[in-house]
């Protein structure tokens, strides 16, 4: 399979999530809005301390869960999400459609650099595709992260430390210290792996 071919498989995956369940947690596969709310809180981590406004791209980002979670805080903040899967985009623009801080887009040559790009769960779901080929996808995919943004991204994926009686076959299952080296030496001197938030899954934060 090309990356065309395990984009596409993927988007038809989250479409059959999202059209048994809707705009909610499951309807993205996950199991509840806490783990969820839990990944966001993690990948957000990137985001500097200060006060300053920031523009964001939610890479992977459904109907836009995350937005809603950013819109909390006091900051001052520009949000471009996008996702691969029209149908679910265009939920996102219904639900926020009043917002003029929310953006999104299916076309990733339409998203504007930004100071940050987080990304949730949009690699744990390989399909048929073997790891090898999946890999690679994964590693394309960081580079499109990297060229978005200047300050910073985020990203999570399932991590190999799973017993193996919770295993799933169509599943990926990442090595949290390879993605720790590769990102090392492709990105940023600045890099966090964070592995201690109780979910059979890691968090990487490169900060530029």
């Amino acid at each position: 399979m090309d990356t065309l071919d395990l984009q596409q498989q993927s988007v038809s995956y989250y479409l059959g999530c999202f059209q048994r369940h809707g705009a909610t947690a499951k309807g993205m596969d996950w199991r509840d809005e806490e783990s969820q709310q839990l990944r966001f809180r993690q990948l957000l981590k990137i985001l500097s301390d200060d006060k300053k406004p920031f523009s964001i791209i939610d890479f992977g980002c459904g109907y836009g869960a995350l937005f809603e979670m950013l819109a909390t805080d006091d900051r001052e903040f520009s949000y471009h999400g996008y996702d691969a899967a029209e149908a679910i985009v265009d939920k996102g623009r219904e639900m926020y459609a009043g917002d003029g801080r929310a953006s999104f887009s299916s076309r990733i040559e339409e998203l504007p650099v930004s100071d940050y790009v987080v990304c949730s769960g949009v690699w744990n779901v390989k399909g048929e595709a073997n790891t090898e080929a999946w890999e690679r996808y994964v590693l394309s995919g960081l580079e499109s992260l990297n060229s978005l943004c200047t300050r910073g991204f985020s990203f999570n994926i399932l991590t190999s430390y799973v017993d193996d009686d919770r295993r799933r076959s169509d599943l990926y299952y990442a090595d949290p210290g390879f993605y720790f080296k590769y990102c090392k030496t492709h990105f940023s001197r600045n890099v966090a792996l964070l592995h201690d938030y109780n979910l059979y899954e890691f968090t990487m934060l490169v900060g530029m």
